[in-house]
């Protein structure tokens, strides 16, 4: 196996966390209506049942660091798809509200913790010129897992009386191949310098990584190594500006709503007059939009930058809001305007915030505070997206679509202030370099 071979196996192995994040948090939307009138559950616990695994992405993001410190990020890796495993098969088969809650909050606390450890591992064992594409994997693989839920839902609507566990409970196959898969890749070579002073050892897997650069970087790492005196916190001065940009873009991503029109998808084409099953089949739609908007967004990233693509999208993300917004005020339902807006909008956040997120976060951070910052950047992504998800459906009925869209609107115009004024680019730095321009010695 060559190297460039072994590194992309490295991280599409570690991106499959990815792929089940994407599967766990689109799965809903198919059986969510099923769900209230097996259970007869009212508004209140109808929004917990969809939010719930959210609310354990939320509490897995913000700890999610914890073990990516402690245990390593392939042991990390290890557990979160233990974690989607037993929450696959427990949700599909549970016999009552209660314990089907409880697995969808264990399958969120793995969605929350891969969201960390997933683009943290990656980021550390890639090569500064393929960074962006290869943590854009991760990316790509949450956005394919988010398509193969919509047409699994689809596929697999009416093949019993209760399709709603099969739904689910597919999901236990790719999470026993990530399973497999990560006891075959090595530990972070940063991890095991910096955390447990295993020269040899992370000499070894830098030279795996790129022979060429092995002993630099060994040398960058070391140096640095001897410079961490103290134990390094996260919210201290130095950091502040990692600290700002990873808050400001986690809050940028979600309040564009792309996880209400994710997980409500069918729902809001049911809202514009389509039937059930063609809304099913725009929401398909809707996720292989969002795969091909972000694999070519990947193949651009490393070339044009991270802060071209946002400016883009962030343009093209006010136009379609806009005009849903319009739609929606003045109850142009006609035709599919709504589905290709709608379409249109996701191929403009696949192209910049879907593929930028976890990439950007990753690298902004210096070594040593790499896993508490990408587990603040998760948790106020998943936090917004928990505050976005749990209350879009009672916006939507008391505000009514329109407003709803509009507060979108304006939000992506304050990202797009953001992109101009605020964001450096990473592109082509390698980590250590990106630490000495954003951190305060």
């Amino acid at each position: 196996m060559s190297q460039q071979q072994r590194i992309f196996f490295w991280s599409i192995t570690a991106a499959l966390g990815g792929f089940l994040f994407g599967f766990d948090t689109a799965v809903i939307s198919g059986v969510e209506q099923s769900l209230q009138t097996l259970w007869g559950l009212n508004a209140w616990e109808h929004g917990l049942t969809v939010s719930i695994a959210l609310i354990g992405t939320v509490l897995g993001s913000m700890l999610g660091g914890i073990p990516a410190e402690k245990l390593g990020r392939k042991k990390t890796l290890f557990w979160i798809a233990v974690l989607y495993l037993v929450a696959s098969v427990g949700s599909a088969l549970a016999t009552n509200w209660g314990i089907f809650l409880v697995f969808r909050f264990l399958g969120g606390l793995g969605v929350g913790a891969s969201s960390v450890a997933a683009p943290m591992y990656i980021t550390e064992i890639s090569p500064a010129k393929s960074r962006g594409r290869l943590v854009g994997l991760f990316q790509f693989n949450v956005v394919l897992g988010i398509l193969i839920a919509y047409l699994s839902n689809y596929l697999l609507q009416g093949v019993s009386d209760d399709s709603w566990r099969w739904m689910l409970g597919v999901q236990a196959f790719p999470s026993l191949l990530f399973l497999i898969a990560v006891l075959n890749i090595p530990e972070s070579p940063r991890w095991l310098l910096l955390v447990k002073g295993q020269v040899a050892e992370a000499r070894t897997v830098l030279n795996m990584i790129d022979p060429d650069t092995a002993e630099d970087t060994l040398l960058a790492l070391q140096q640095h190594a001897d410079q961490q005196h103290t134990a390094a916190r996260l919210f201290s001065s130095q950091y502040s500006t990692p600290v700002m940009l990873a808050v400001l873009f986690a809050v940028f991503n979600q309040v564009s709503g792309i996880n209400a029109i994710i997980y409500y998808a069918p729902r809001i084409f049911e809202m514009t007059g389509l039937g059930k099953s063609s809304a099913l089949l725009s929401s398909a739609g809707i996720g292989l939009v969002n795969l091909i908007f972000t694999m070519i967004s990947m193949n651009l990233i490393d070339r044009f930058g991270r802060r071209t693509l946002m400016k883009i999208g962030s343009v093209g993300l006010i136009v379609t809001l806009a005009l849903v917004a319009r739609a929606f005020y003045v109850e142009d339902f006609s035709g599919l305007t709504v589905p290709f807006l709608l379409f249109g909008y996701i191929a403009f956040f696949g192209f910049s915030q879907g593929a930028v997120i976890w990439v950007f976060i990753s690298e902004i951070f210096p070594n040593e505070v790499r896993s508490s910052g990408q587990a603040l950047g998760s948790f106020t992504h998943w936090l917004m997206a928990a505050i976005i998800t749990f209350t879009f459906p009672y916006l939507a009925e008391h505000i009514g679509g329109g407003n709803t869209f509009l507060f979108f609107t304006i939000m992506m115009v304050l990202q797009l202030l953001f992109v101009i004024r605020l964001m450096p680019e990473t592109k082509g730095t390698s980590l250590e370099n990106i630490e000495r321009t954003f951190v305060v010695h």
